[in-house]
């Protein structure tokens, strides 16, 4: 004890020793202790971070093979787009020629006339056949009702005998490439006939 502790009796000396006991009991480390993290606890964290990213990883490198599959696959479906759309504008001439052929010409009968006739259509057949080995096809559009993502309407035609919006003439055949058009069809549409009937209706109709 200090000379000043026995200078002010044994109330000072019992209250310098009280807090002498407080600051070595273990209560008084409580905050270091606490402080301290459960190596196995650390580890767990660790692995459970570790888990998570190796997750996402794996998510983005899935992510990632699928597009380039998509990529791939459509690079080699539609890279011939451009040259396939070259290939249409010159069958569209060879249709021309043959349409400008005069009927007369025709049922003349004349042998030079009619093989020339047939090698180009010959031609034109095998050219929109080779085009279809590479995914181009012709959109049947001739019957079927309107649709601005494959079809071009080019002028209407006042038709009561097939249902509005009917396709009635196909001015110029139009072509997919895959799932894409590659150039709509140029169609006259009917204007004036009766609305299609929804598919509920006729179903309450033929029912009653």
């Amino acid at each position: 004890m200090t000379e000043e502790t026995n200078k002010n009796g044994p109330e000072a000396a019992a209250h310098e020793m009280e807090a002498a006991e407080t600051a070595a009991s273990p209560e008084a480390g409580g905050a270091d202790a606490a402080a301290e993290v459960n190596p196995l606890d650390a580890l767990k964290a660790e692995n459970n971070e570790l888990k998570d990213r190796f997750l996402r990883l794996a998510a983005e490198m899935d992510n990632l093979r699928r597009r380039t599959d998509r990529d791939v696959k459509d690079a080699k479906s539609y890279s011939v787009a451009g040259f396939a759309r070259d290939m249409l504008a010159v069958a569209d001439n060879l249709r021309r020629a043959l349409e400008a052929i005069p009927a007369e010409a025709r049922a003349a009968g004349d042998q030079g006339l009619n093989a020339l006739i047939e090698g180009v259509e010959m031609t034109e057949r095998s050219m929109l056949s080779a085009l279809e080995r590479h995914g181009v096809k012709k959109i049947e559009a001739e019957g079927e009702k309107f649709d601005p993502n494959f079809h071009q309407a080019m002028f209407e035609v006042p038709n009561p005998n097939v249902p509005n919006n009917t396709v009635v003439q196909v001015v110029q055949a139009g072509f997919v490439i895959g799932e894409r058009v590659l150039r709509p069809a140029m169609v006259g549409v009917a204007k004036g006939g009766p609305k299609e009937a929804p598919a509920g209706a006729e179903a309450s109709g033929q029912q009653g």
